[in-house]
């Protein structure tokens, strides 16, 4: 079930942001330089659109929307545990996003995507349209959109 984060799930969506990360291989120093980046708080599900996934009563994933600009909306974060990824958790978070941005009355979406989550937003009908230095030196990542109209 997808319901809205309450403003008390800043500490169970970042745990779930950072175990997700840590996933595909990061190094715990990179999932520690990415903290505060991957850190969910009280303004930001005031401020932001965000909508977690429940099973059982607990949170398995969720998803962020910044404030639209220009008919864009852009997912700042979507993350779901590991053991939960791969049985379409991600892609009814994702899916949930886009009828959200079309409520919104967005004509597209954005994001900046993790290489390792490439595969799944282009199977989602993403293209990449620019790339962006990450905070680590010489590693990009690729700018993502897709058309919700």
């Amino acid at each position: 079930m997808i319901v809205p984060a309450d403003i008390s799930d800043g500490k169970t969506l970042t745990d779930i942001a950072l175990i997700s990360k840590a996933f595909w291989g990061y190094s715990d120093a990179l999932i520690e330089r990415w903290r505060k980046e991957l850190t969910i708080t009280s303004n930001m599900i005031e401020e932001m659109t965000i909508y977690k996934f429940l099973q059982d009563g607990k949170a398995i994933g969720f998803y962020a929307l910044n404030p639209p600009k220009k008919r864009t909306i852009e997912l700042e974060m979507l993350f779901v545990l590991p053991d939960f990824i791969g049985i379409q958790i991600g892609k009814q978070l994702l899916h949930h996003s886009f009828e959200k941005g079309m409520e919104l009355n967005c004509d597209s979406m954005t994001l900046l995507a993790d290489p390792n989550a490439l595969a799944f937003y282009e199977s989602q009908g993403f293209y990449e349209t620019n790339r962006k230095e990450s905070s680590i030196p010489n590693r990009f990542l690729p700018i993502l959109k897709v058309d919700l109209k």
